[in-house]
């Protein structure tokens, strides 16, 4: 006999706590076999196909395309053991037979009511841990509406802050989720209408209507996250200009030789590896509960990259530890899955140092808001001819401006001014880098 299970939105790791529904990959009626995609999501992070851990037929979907969902909510019902399920060997999935691609949250073989929901917590590499994911919301035998002054269910604690920093009471609101979950849609919904109610006592003041764009997914996780760095950073940049003809030249001496082309991207992420050797206190973070500034051993570094999605940071693991042909190889791919969407959470967290180069924007210069919880980051102008006095005499030089935004707790301004001086050398003398690798 068929038995109907429901597969929820699943823990999806790196502290997510909600994701949008993009693609449905099956509809109701549909065979699915054990651990086949069934649906498309969009985090914060980046996009994800969610494997279902049972076999069986879909007998529902919860959520149109464009849906957030929180996580613990319902995507799917699948019956299992009936005669139309088969796994991917064609066997049937009976209860016994269980996924194992474990997803946060879903054991392999007990059935989903059963399971116990395991909290992880992962350590991302510089050293902090990101919080875990809330448990979903339990299950009642019919949905309740909250008390008026009992446990309000929200799952997501981002629902949470944007309510309490609006000044709406969630008591006063009905939740329109799975069990009377009261979403961040509801919380928008009442801010509508107080927003449309007439000022008590005062003349209405007219507004232009304009165009609303949400902020949600990636633009939204870089609205917090800069908004977070401003409020918690005491941030400050010095700046300098360089002569990077030498650098240029050294670099197209390196491409004429037959061997793999090298980006001027991976020359610049040599030269901040280098400099984060000789100013360790750049490559760490403060920790505010322990009143500490961690340094970290190693260099994962963060570069900006445009995409049609906004503006993401992949992060280039042990940068520290490859040569110029291995950092552009790797440029190249997170470059291309950013674009493509296919970064992973893991790509994109864990960053101890971030290299932003605006210059491929057509700009001089900037002052770079710091990638939290990093506590410095490296901006490159555009590469220019300019007047620029070199070996006593006026000459047309190739001069490029350098910012560097640090973290004012970790390090004074003579600390900063080095690391950017040295930065500096390297790029007008690439000799200099030779002497220190």
């Amino acid at each position: 006999m068929a038995q109907v299970l429901e597969f929820k939105l699943p823990d999806l790791g790196e502290g997510l706590t909600e994701a949008e529904i993009v693609r449905w990959l099956v509809a109701v009626g549909d065979v699915v076999a054990v651990d086949q995609p069934v649906v498309e999501v969009e985090t914060a992070k980046a996009m994800v196909e969610v494997p279902c851990p049972y076999g069986g037929v879909v007998t529902a979907r919860y959520g149109e395309e464009g849906t957030e969902l929180p996580v613990g909510a319902p995507l799917i019902t699948v019956a299992v053991g009936s005669p139309d399920s088969v796994g991917p060997a064609g066997e049937p999935a009976a209860e016994a037979q269980g996924s194992g691609n474990v997803l946060v949250g879903y054991g392999t073989q007990a059935p989903a009511r059963r399971r116990r929901r395991v909290r992880t917590q992962l350590t991302v590499a510089n050293g902090t841990a990101p919080a875990p994911a809330p448990a979903p919301a339990p299950e009642p035998a019919a949905p309740v509406p909250p008390a008026p002054q009992g446990p309000v269910p929200v799952i997501s604690p981002l629902v949470r802050k944007l309510a309490r920093d609006n000044g709406v009471d969630l008591h006063t609101l009905r939740g329109t989720g799975p069990d009377g979950l009261i979403l961040r849609a509801d919380v928008e919904a009442a801010l509508r209408v107080e927003a449309t109610a007439p000022p008590a006592a005062t003349a209405p003041v007219a507004h232009p209507e304009g165009t609303r764009i949400p902020l949600k997914g990636v633009r939204g996780a870089v609205a917090e996250k800069l908004s977070r760095s401003r409020r918690e950073i005491p941030d400050a940049t010095c700046w300098v200009d360089a002569d990077a003809t030498e650098l240029l030249r050294a670099r197209a001496a390196m491409n004429a030789a037959g061997a793999p082309k090298i980006s001027l991207v991976a020359l610049l992420a040599r030269i901040c590896a280098a400099a984060l050797a000789r100013f360790p206190e750049l490559n760490s973070f403060v920790d505010t509960e322990a009143r500490e500034v961690v340094q970290l051993p190693g260099v994962h570094l963060g570069f900006a990259a445009q995409t049609e999605r906004g503006l993401v940071v992949p992060v280039v693991r042990d940068a520290h530890t490859r040569d110029a042909e291995s950092l552009t190889a790797e440029f190249a791919r997170l470059t291309e899955a950013a674009r493509a969407g296919r970064l992973t959470p893991a790509e994109l967290t864990g960053g101890t140092f971030t290299l932003n180069n605006y210059g491929v924007f057509g700009v001089d210069g900037s002052t770079p808001i710091i990638n939290h919880p990093e506590a410095a980051m490296l901006g490159v102008g555009r590469i220019v001819p300019k007047p620029w006095v070199h070996e006593g005499e006026l000459a047309v030089r190739q001069v490029v401006q350098l910012s560097l935004t640090f973290d004012h707790r970790v390090c004074d301004g003579g600390t900063a001014g080095g690391f950017l001086r040295y930065v500096a050398d390297c790029v007008e003398q690439p000799a200099v880098l030779l002497r220190t690798v």
